[in-house]
């Protein structure tokens, strides 16, 4: 079966498509074999990105944007993936039979909080699928982290499911950490079952790194972390924001721009400022963070459990592309014993595997089978994710 898996992460910078072969699980493998047949990135207009970013803008209860402006925006979302995906049949010549569509996740609550009167955890992505099946004429599966919530998880990370298919390995420990906005980890002991896969949030990824680079140069992102390169890290400022509690929380964790977003970036600036005034020591401090924090994850989380066997760390994502990031990664995770490489060095692009990941939880929804794992998001049990949207 041929599925295309459709992503926006929370970097809010475009939408991944990725089309992908799924064979069934048969009776010598027990999970589905996914191969990549093609990858095409789409870069949200200008207009669309400032409408998502000010949908995320809201760090507590207050308003930050109308009812009017959501509902338009989920169905302006539904437009651009149908356009991207009919983009990618076009130029691929290849027609999938379903789609999954992760849409854009503009409200993450991974923990239970008080609201009216309730305690609860709740989520939202936007991209109304409806207008996906009608553009393309092809089924959608979206809508896929409420069912692990209901079930008790954090509905995040949901890609341990493609990293198990992919790397779980007989000798070696894998480790693969993606770098979007947000950081997240799967950790793959060696010869684990899949119950034995955990996973989580690590913290901010390029998300504070981005939204200083444009404050303070102007420029969308740090390209190579060029401009973190001739900084100095500000070392007491990371010390510091290593004691906030999402980094002492024990996993099951997620993360959004509901705590790495504009307002901790403020918070991060203003504390780098009071020991310098130059952009650039920002920007290393920053990039530096998203290391350290990595790092930490590493040694207080997967080192116990690691049983002392060869650490494959594989980093996926576009923290993969920034040169300064990955340097600074090796530096502080080669001591712990883990051999650092890319996801690209695999066969798999790092932009590429989220949105693979979303068509492989699609292939399982549409089959009937769970797409969680419950050891990663915390769920009392496997959950079939999604709605599917029918032509």
């Amino acid at each position: 079966m041929i599925v295309a898996g459709v992503m926006s992460g929370t970097s809010a910078d475009g939408i991944d498509v990725a089309m992908v072969r799924i064979a069934a699980a048969s009776a010598t493998r027990a999970l589905p074999k996914l191969t990549l047949l093609a990858h095409r990135a789409f870069p949200f207009p200008r207009a669309l990105r400032s409408a998502i970013l000010a949908a995320m803008a809201g760090q507590s209860d207050t308003p930050n944007t109308t009812t009017a402006q959501l509902a338009r925006l989920n169905w302006r979302l539904g437009l651009a993936c149908a356009e991207a995906i009919r983009a990618t049949i076009a130029a691929t010549k290849i027609r999938p039979a379903l789609i999954g569509c992760h849409g854009q996740t503009v409200y993450h609550q991974g923990v239970a909080g008080l609201y009216a009167g309730r305690r609860f955890a709740c989520t939202w992505q936007l991209g109304e699928p409806a207008l996906i099946a009608a553009a393309t004429g092809i089924p959608v599966v979206s809508n896929f982290r409420p069912a692990d919530m209901a079930a008790g998880g954090q509905g995040a990370p949901l890609v341990p499911l493609l990293d198990y298919m992919l790397f779980a390995h007989p000798t070696r420990t894998r480790v693969l950490q993606n770098i979007g906005g947000i950081a997240n980890l799967t950790f793959i002991p060696a010869a684990a079952s899949q119950s034995k896969v955990i996973a989580f949030d690590t913290g901010p990824g390029n998300m504070i790194i981005d939204t200083l680079t444009q404050q303070l140069f102007s420029k969308r992102f740090d390209r190579d972390g060029r401009i973190a390169a001739r900084g100095r890290i500000l070392a007491p400022v990371i010390e510091s924001a290593l004691k906030e509690e999402f980094f002492l929380a024990s996993p099951p964790k997620s993360a959004g721009r509901e705590q790495f977003g504009a307002v901790y970036a403020e918070k991060f600036l203003a504390a780098c400022r009071r020991r310098s005034r130059k952009p650039e020591d920002a920007i290393a401090t920053a990039t530096a963070f998203t290391a350290d924090s990595i790092a930490r994850a590493i040694r207080t989380w997967v080192l116990p459990r690691a049983r002392k066997s060869a650490v494959d760390f594989i980093v996926s994502g576009g923290g993969a592309h920034n040169a300064v990031l990955l340097a600074m990664l090796r530096e502080r995770v080669a001591p712990l014993g883990c051999t650092v490489t890319t996801i690209d060095s695999t066969g798999i692009p790092s932009e590429a595997k989220e949105a693979a990941a979303f068509a492989l939880l699609a292939y399982q929804t549409w089959h009937r089978q769970a797409g969680n794992i419950p050891s990663a998001t915390g769920a009392s049990r496997p959950a079939i994710l999604g709605h599917i949207t029918y032509v």
